[in-house]
């Protein structure tokens, strides 16, 4: 038994986030003790319900706070080089960096009041309501100081595969940070070269909106396109139009890649996808892009079987560079091997690249810069941002909507 605990547990860890299974086992105790009150007489039933909500809520807010004491600590020891000693970092091995505090607990109370978590008797507090309060704390930590927020495309401003439409609700949101001087740019794994008409057509709502809200000149040059990862860089010119940028502001060591270095590498990505195809069987074929290699199905393919795709070509690619036991992005290329939902792709470079070129050009510092996306899954191409700014974890445009709806209240109250 306790085998075959271990197998199932290596074989999930691609699907775990580790500090919020941490956080999940926290909350867990008192939910478990105190959530469901023993039975009681008919007339002392609904006053006793609202004393047990009342004390669940407080022990939450508590564990809450101790969390956020231990992040505090991990912080100060992040500045001194040694975090790696902080009692976070020996709960959650894997925990990374924060750049600014987390107010859990007043995130707690305020999603609470929403959802009614400490009302709940038979459901506790679940991997998404702490999902949704951690990205609740981190809009109101990074608010004050924001000076850029970055957006995955599929599935955080749009449905997967479709086009930003003009009736979408995030337009008015994305024009009030544009005009709060805040600069928004979607970092995509969408890629078409330098071709920006592609891009506008999948932006055409967005683009339409900024004609209609008749944005100025310089409102609509803090916004940007960066398409295939961190490879294709796009401005917004005063007609509402994305123009090309040339790689300048890239990063010498992204310019110092060869074509004949990045062919080479896709040839790897791409055999092993094929071999993907044949030892499963599988009804898809392979698309061969400049700068990317992907699985693109004929018939629906389940989540474990792209997970299964995207986890064999990061190895692949790993063991090629002749890093196995590092990271995609700390190899002599940078990589992503994702699961995109419907298909799975290799792109040269990633969105850690991509957001770093965007800090560069914009002098926004990690603390200042928040990412906002649905793949943080180590099969997601969301992920590696967290190396280089605060992150917030969605899994639709409806609650990236709800996300930037607080970010807004929390911008107007502090003006």
């Amino acid at each position: 038994m306790t085998s075959q605990y271990r197998v199932n547990y290596h074989l999930r860890a691609h699907k775990r986030d580790h500090l919020v299974e941490f956080i999940k086992g926290m909350l867990l105790t008192p939910f478990v003790l105190h959530a469901q009150p023993q039975p009681q007489p008919q007339p002392q039933l609904l006053l006793l319900d609202e004393r047990v909500q009342e004390a669940n809520a407080q022990r939450y807010a508590e564990i809450f706070a101790s969390i956020e004491e231990l992040i505090d600590e991990h912080r100060a020891l992040q500045a001194d080089g040694i975090a790696a000693y902080s009692r976070l970092a020996k709960l959650v091995p894997s925990i990374g960096t924060f750049f600014t505090p987390l107010p859990l607990r007043q995130a707690f109370g305020r999603v609470n009041l929403r959802e009614r978590i400490s009302a709940r008797k038979h459901v506790p507090p679940s991997f998404n309501d702490i999902r949704r309060i951690l990205n609740i704390a981190q809009v109101m930590a990074i608010a004050p100081q924001l000076k850029m927020v970055t957006f995955d495309g599929d599935m955080t401003l749009y449905a997967d595969g479709q086009n930003f439409e003009h009736d979408n609700a995030l337009t008015d949101l994305l024009i009030s940070l544009l005009r709060r001087r805040i600069a928004v740019a979607i970092v995509t794994a969408a890629g078409y070269g330098d071709d920006a008409a592609r891009y506008e057509l999948r932006l055409s709502g967005l683009l339409k909106g900024f004609a209609r809200a008749a944005l100025r000149p310089d409102e609509v040059a803090r916004f940007f396109v960066l398409g295939g990862e961190c490879n294709f860089l796009f401005g917004c010119s005063p007609a509402y139009r994305l123009e090309y940028l040339d790689d300048s502001q890239y990063p010498a060591s992204l310019r110092s890649w060869t074509d004949a270095q990045v062919q080479q590498l896709l040839d790897v990505a791409e055999a092993d996808l094929a071999g993907c195809v044949a030892r499963m069987s599988l009804d898809a074929r392979i698309l061969r892009k400049p700068r990317a290699v992907g699985l693109v199905p004929n018939a629906p393919l389940t989540r474990e079987q792209l997970d299964e795709c995207a986890l064999s070509s990061q190895i692949a690619l790993l063991k090629f560079q002749g890093s196995p036991k590092s990271q995609p992005c700390d190899v002599p290329i940078p990589f992503c091997a994702f699961n995109g939902g419907n298909d799975c792709w290799v792109d040269i470079g990633n969105k850690l690249i991509g957001v770093r070129i965007l800090q560069q050009l914009l002098a926004a510092e990690p603390a200042n810069t928040l990412h906002v996306g649905d793949q943080f899954l180590s099969t997601g191409n969301d992920i590696s941002t967290r190396t280089a700014c605060c992150t917030c974890w969605i899994i639709n445009p409806q609650e990236t909507h709800s996300l930037l709806s607080e970010l807004e209240y929390v911008l107007a109250k502090n003006e």
